[in-house]
């Protein structure tokens, strides 16, 4: 069948639109905006939820209580929700929650093309970012909720970029000295003798 025909029953593949619950693109929005485990936000209620504050007060954690920092486009997502029930992404049953976001996460990767991403690496992307942006990892693990440093340190290979950018720093300057670029600040170094 020729799907570029005007009379073809489907749409070009490049013109194709997969379609996703609301609820279950905001769970992976707030999933890679918060940084959160996938149960974190599943479990999420409103009681929970400090819209004012900024704030999402989870007092049972994998790591125990949590306070997670939102920022603006987690609260957007979060504002454009419908209060429906008691849980923030609500499953079938308003009063429960939603169990997984398996087949809205097998559309996302397969449409992206990004087969074999798991949804979890959303929370490492959240680290990733953190690291490329030069935060250290401290900051990243108290973002995350590890309680202990010696998780966050898991992520040490992501300091690498802004290790990298200060090296192709450093030596950018050095190679324009040596090629007698116009932003090189060259000094006489002085031999002893």
């Amino acid at each position: 069948m020729d799907e570029t025909k005007p009379t073809a029953k489907h749409a070009p593949k490049s013109a194709r639109v997969t379609k996703i619950n609301p609820s279950a693109a905001a769970a992976l929005r707030l999933l890679l905006f918060t940084g959160c485990r996938l149960r974190e936000i599943l479990h999420l209620r409103w009681e929970y939820v400090d819209i004012e504050r900024g704030c999402l007060f989870l007092p049972d954690s994998k790591s125990g209580r949590k306070t997670i920092i939102l920022n603006a486009p987690a609260l957007a997502v979060l504002n454009g929700l419908e209060r429906v029930g008691p849980y923030v992404i609500p499953g079938d049953r308003l009063d429960q929650p939603r169990h997984d976001l398996k087949r809205p996460w097998d559309a996302v990767i397969g449409r992206a093309g990004l087969l074999g991403v798991r949804l979890h690496d959303l929370r490492h992307t959240y680290a990733s970012f953190g690291a490329g942006g030069g935060l250290g990892l401290p900051i990243i693990g108290r973002l995350l909720g590890h309680a202990q440093a010696a998780t966050t340190a898991r992520y040490a290979h992501l300091d690498n970029h802004p290790l990298r950018r200060a090296s192709e720093a450093i030596a950018g300057r050095i190679a324009a000295a040596l090629n007698g670029g116009p932003a090189a600040s060259v000094r006489r170094l002085q031999r002893s003798v």
